[in-house]
């Protein structure tokens, strides 16, 4: 609890813009449990305000870990507010859409039922690859910079966002497809709450996992200073193997589900 109450104290200080999207998208989150509880609209199988739900926690605590990882950058302070708003207002405008479309009761994503969701969708994709530009800012200086941070932490930070890279990918590829499931229509039988498919490969547990990357990850080498006493060279490479353990189980999963294969079957 100290170590998330140092997090969030160290956001607000540094990166208040990020600090108070990322509370925001608690609150909108807050709100979809609300509608969840209130309203029985169904869609694709779930009621409407499951999605925008998971999205609205995850966006949020992928908020509040860029600022807190941006303060760990020799940047400027020029340099760190305009990362910090192209962050905070195209993740703001993104659950924004998504929040939106399922107060409507449509889908948000692969929804081309009229030309205005069709725009909607159009826009999704463009803030999303914004957001990507970000993440591949964040690799070139996290190989080029010395941050401000253990060695060990920086290699996990470097193999986070690279994870997260890849998980950004794996949701283009259901863009590409213009579902989440491989082999059935979205909408079919899941896991609870996830609706992760039981029948068919699902995509969303690579894209899942992958964005979730750059808090495992980062996470597991500062637990691993607090417990561990060992040099900065093993805890680097013991840093470096889970990250490719982790960047393995996320290519499996992509692979399982291409190969039409769920997670679980049940």
């Amino acid at each position: 609890m100290r170590a998330i109450e140092n997090v969030l104290r160290t956001v607000r200080t540094e990166s208040p813009i990020l600090y108070w999207i990322g509370m925001f998208h608690f609150v909108l989150a807050a709100i979809c449990l609300f509608g969840w509880m209130i309203d029985d609209r169904m869609l694709t199988g779930l009621n409407v305000w499951v999605k925008p739900l998971k999205f609205t926690i995850s966006g949020g605590l992928y908020v509040l870990t860029s600022g807190y990882l941006i303060t760990l950058y020799p940047f400027s302070r020029r340099k760190k507010n305009i990362v910090n708003n192209i962050i905070s207002w195209t993740m703001l405008i993104e659950i924004g859409i998504i929040v939106f479309q399922a107060a409507r009761g449509v889908r948000s994503h692969y929804n081309g039922d009229s030309w205005f969701d069709a725009r909607l969708f159009m826009a999704m994709g463009v803030l999303i690859s914004i957001i990507v530009c970000t993440m591949i800012f964040f690799v070139v200086e996290t190989i080029r910079l010395r941050l401000r941070t253990e060695r060990h932490v920086q290699w996990a930070i470097l193999l986070g966002w690279l994870v997260v890279l890849f998980g950004s990918w794996a949701g283009g590829q259901m863009i590409g497809q213009m579902s989440h499931n491989v082999g059935v229509a979205d909408g079919g039988e899941g896991l609870p709450l996830l609706n992760w498919s039981t029948i068919a490969g699902d995509l969303r547990i690579a894209h899942f996992f992958g964005l979730h990357g750059i808090q495992i990850i980062p996470l597991f080498a500062v637990v691993l200073t607090n417990k561990w006493k060992a040099s900065n060279i093993t805890k680097s490479i013991v840093v470096i193997l889970f990250g490719l353990l982790y960047a393995s189980w996320i290519a499996f999963t992509f692979y399982q589900a291409k190969q039409g294969i769920p997670l679980v079957r049940v």
